[in-house]
């Protein structure tokens, strides 16, 4: 992901500026320096970056601060204020409630990526307990309908919309009508797009405004054309009352800053990102976790989030009590995997974490890793109830490992290996005994209940290295344990 090397270059930035045993002036400015040359990288506007730089000289005054204040610290928080202030537009957008019927319109030019966002949209709030349904009012776009058909079907989301009728308006009212009826709480009207701003794009856009009259219009947005943003977004406001943006293909353009930026000076909230083409690959975009994960700080909540949302509550307490008994089984393994894939994206769980980055998981490393699992656990789809529960490791003998391969497709070799994996994480499970997951707003738990030990035993070796080795961690481990110093870097916590 393109973010993913501008987070990296600004968080090298940090460190960089964080081993310097003075910091001083020169230290000061080859960090901003550095910062400034990703940024504009990103093509984030040149007024905004100076603009960024000073205003972090005024408030970083290397002369005024006394010898007791830590330097690192205050550049780094000036740095993530400065950050947060550049992306974030100063007003909330709508919030649809559940229960409450809602009509959510979206707009956008021709090939933004608005079809697929509109679905994503819907299966987002799905999964949060909405009852969401499609309504397709392109009829400008051939083939507009069979898209949205197939994606809803796919997504499981009830849809409406016509082979034979031309009026967007008419197919918008009868949708919005008809799922009224049906109790959905958010209705999503996609509309058509076009090649340019048009006079007859924005005609038609508020005329299925003015029928259906929606609680929030989404404009729609692809992140490659950059600064260019600002000039697309004030245009579409100025037609119609533009809400909130979502900005697409964040995963495949150099110019994302520069579009994030571009919208919030148009003071336009962004409420999510698409970072690539499946239903997962979106995400919620709150400005300062977003800003803590791009400088390698993560974003503990919404990691924990996370887990909460892949573990149902009435598990969670299962999982504990497995977790403190040390014992684990295959059945065990393939639960963890269910859940690793339903936490989205590896790279983006990993951004989560404070000292990891996107950059860690290359996007071709990423896809590789989640079919590994996917032929792990179809391996184990081959195995008894007795094979899966069991902690004896000479049960599984040769003709049972035979069987399991031709059971599933896959060579003997496949197995064997999948076996080796299992040993490896019952052994890391071993040592994680007493290990509890934290309730949300308990973030310090994570530090109290896991040392650097246990952590470097769960860490690929790679990423135990990228982050410094053992001593690296043990540094991580103590910033995770001052809870307060923590939620202040991240620009939150109790006051």
């Amino acid at each position: 992901m393109v973010l993913a090397q501008l987070g990296g270059s600004i968080s090298r930035a940090l460190q960089q500026m964080s081993n310097a045993t003075i910091i001083d002036e020169k230290v000061l400015n080859e960090c901003l320096n550095e910062i400034t040359r990703a940024l504009l990288q990103a093509d984030v506007q040149f007024n905004l970056v100076r603009d960024m730089q000073t205003n972090i000289k005024k408030i970083v005054n290397l002369d005024d601060l006394a010898a007791g204040h830590n330097k690192r610290k205050i550049i780094q928080q000036a740095i993530f204020n400065e950050l947060c202030k550049m992306l974030d537009p100063g007003k909330p957008s709508f919030t649809p409630k559940k229960g409450k019927a809602s009509v959510v319109m979206f707009v956008g030019l021709q090939g933004s990526g608005k079809t697929t966002t509109c679905t994503k949209y819907a299966y987002y709030h799905q999964k949060k307990g909405w009852r969401p349904a499609l309504v397709c009012a392109d009829t400008f776009r051939a083939g507009a309908f069979d898209q949205l058909k197939q994606n809803a079907t796919k997504a499981k989301i009830p849809f409406y919309g016509s082979y034979t009728e031309s009026d967007p308006v008419k197919i918008a009212v009868e949708g919005v009508e008809r799922f009224k009826k049906e109790n959905c709480d958010l209705i999503i009207v996609d509309t058509s797009g076009r090649h340019k701003q048009e006079a007859a794009l924005f005609e038609e856009m508020r005329q299925v405004s003015e029928a259906t009259k929606p609680d929030l219009v989404i404009f729609v947005m692809d992140s490659s054309i950059g600064q260019a943003a600002f000039d697309q977004a004030k245009a579409f406001k100025q037609s119609v009352s533009v809400g909130a943006v979502i900005v697409t293909k964040m995963d495949g353009h150099a110019k994302g800053g520069g579009s994030l930026s571009a919208v919030a000076a148009t003071k336009s909230p962004v409420i999510f990102i698409g970072t690539g083409e499946h239903m997962d690959e979106f995400e919620v975009f709150d400005v300062k976790p977003f800003v803590s994960r791009l400088l390698g700080m993560g974003d503990w909540s919404g990691f924990m989030d996370k887990i909460h949302e892949v573990v149902p509550m009435d598990q969670q307490p299962e999982l504990l009590q497995k977790l403190s008994e040390g014992n684990f089984t295959l059945r065990i393994m393939y639960e963890q995997f269910q859940n690793i894939l339903k936490m989205g994206p590896i790279s983006q769980v990993f951004s989560m974490l404070p000292g990891f980055s996107a950059e860690l998981m290359p996007k071709g490393r990423e896809k590789e890793s989640s079919t590994k699992i996917k032929r792990y656990m179809t391996m184990m789809d081959s195995m008894t109830n007795e094979e899966l529960d069991s902690m004896n490791p000479k049960l599984m003998n040769e003709s049972r490992i035979m069987r399991i391969a031709r059971g599933s497709g896959r060579h003997v070799r496949e197995v064997m290996e999948m076996l080796e994996e299992y040993k490896r994480l019952a052994k890391v499970w071993s040592k994680m005994k007493g290990l509890k997951i934290p309730k949300k707003g308990e973030m310090s738990a994570l530090s109290r209940n896991m040392n650097a030990q246990h952590m470097s035993k769960v860490l690929p070796p790679q990423m135990l290295k990228q982050i410094g080795g053992m001593g690296g961690l043990q540094n991580l481990m103590k910033q995770m344990g001052s809870t307060k110093d923590m939620m202040g870097m991240f620009g939150g916590g109790d006051k």
